[in-house]
């Protein structure tokens, strides 16, 4: 069976405009079914990195706020905190951010909660009995609300292609122990010829698993590189944003793979007890080729196309890639040198090693969606 998903292109005039369209995007999700009165509505959105520019617009998010207040629900904004150091890896500094970029309670209507605590260890644990993950562990606030919105940029991602809906629930709203499970199994190693020994990755390592050490290259002459302790290594994967020289390395096959299905069962997880309670709305926007917890984030691959929406996340995600997937590729960015060819795959081009697929394949075999789906647009 397929799933319905509402689309609005960016078109606009003096009759119509953005706003407009909009608000009638998200009441064709009929959240009046979803949302009961006095329902605790966690909005779950991603506040943005500093530094990086490419998170949802606050003033697409009140709408939202709004319409949980008008149907006689209690909206809350919230994200977890991020297990690489950064300027959300503790509550404290998370809800500085938050206010920072514009979604403090005065401009949203809304308190802000980091839904894992302090330093990411409140959360709920909820059985799966999936092979991949018995167990997810999931932000307990985020897990104590009666429904959920989420609110997606969808954008490229380095370790599963693409971020959409599915990264938003799974990685997004898993605490610090999910997101350690889910990376459990990535631990890059050290490409020697590559490093150059600035030593930005041991600044960047929160678990402190990188060192700079002497070892010798090929002439037998000795060169300070990145020396790694795997022991320590708690998979965040931060190491490799930080590298401009592509030192660090993932054997992406496996790694990826299953990294992605375990990012899809915390998904699901995400979702227990509000199969009936969720919407998702996602951004095809400033779809920038890597992840928005960069510090910065680089020229939108191809031009704005859009705002999707449904209560299915796996046809909301399959559009979003086939909309990018169709769209003509911006020549001054990341894949400028493949303009003009039709119907290239962005995500695979980008990284070439990840079967973005997988995390839509699996989505739909555990029963969170369909990959298919029929597109109605909002005029």
């Amino acid at each position: 069976m397929k799933s319905k998903v509402f689309f609005m292109d960016l078109r606009a005039n003096s009759r119509r405009t953005v706003m407009q369209k909009y608000q009638d995007l998200i009441s064709r999700l009929k959240p009046e079914a979803v949302i009961a009165g006095k329902d605790l509505t966690a909005v779950k959105l991603h506040f943005g990195e500093e530094g990086n520019l490419s998170f949802i617009r606050p003033p697409f998010v009140r709408p939202v706020v709004k319409t949980v207040r008008d149907l006689g629900g209690v909206p809350f904004l919230t994200d977890c905190n991020t297990l690489y150091v950064g300027s959300r890896s503790n509550s404290a500094d998370h809800l500085s951010v938050a206010v920072k970029h514009g979604f403090g309670y005065a401009a949203m209507e809304a308190p802000v909660i980091i839904a894992d605590g302090i330093y990411g260890g409140n959360h709920r644990e909820v059985a799966l009995n999936l092979p991949d993950c018995p167990v997810a562990y999931i932000g307990a606030d985020i897990a104590a609300a009666e429904a959920i919105i989420t609110l997606t940029h969808f954008k490229g991602h380095e370790l599963t292609g693409f971020g959409g809906v599915l990264k938003n629930l799974g990685m997004g709203c898993a605490a610090r122990a999910g997101k350690l499970f889910q990376h459990s199994n990535v631990s890059p190693t050290v490409r020697n010829n590559r490093c150059l020994g600035c030593g930005v990755c041991v600044k960047r390592c929160p678990a402190g698993a990188i060192t700079l050490g002497d070892n010798p290259d090929r002439e037998g002459k000795s060169k300070r590189i990145a020396v790694k302790d795997d022991s320590r290594c708690i998979g965040c994967g931060d190491c490799i944003i930080a590298c401009n020289f592509g030192a660090m390395r993932l054997n992406f096959d496996a790694q990826s793979s299953e990294a992605m299905r375990r990012m899809v069962a915390h998904a699901k997880a995400a979702l227990t007890g509000k199969e009936n309670k969720s919407l998702h709305i996602s951004f095809v926007t400033q779809v920038s080729p890597a992840c928005d917890c960069n510090p910065f984030n680089d020229a939108p691959i191809v031009p704005d196309l859009g705002i999707l929406a449904g209560l299915d996340p796996v046809a909301v995600d399959s559009a979003a890639v086939d909309l990018v997937n169709a769209a003509p590729v911006l020549h001054n960015s990341q894949l400028g040198q493949h303009c003009g060819k039709a119907g290239l795959d962005k995500f695979k081009t980008v990284y070439p090693n990840v079967d973005w697929e997988v995390q839509l394949d699996f989505a739909q075999e555990i029963g969170l969606g369909s990959r298919r789906y029929t597109l109605e647009t909002v005029d």
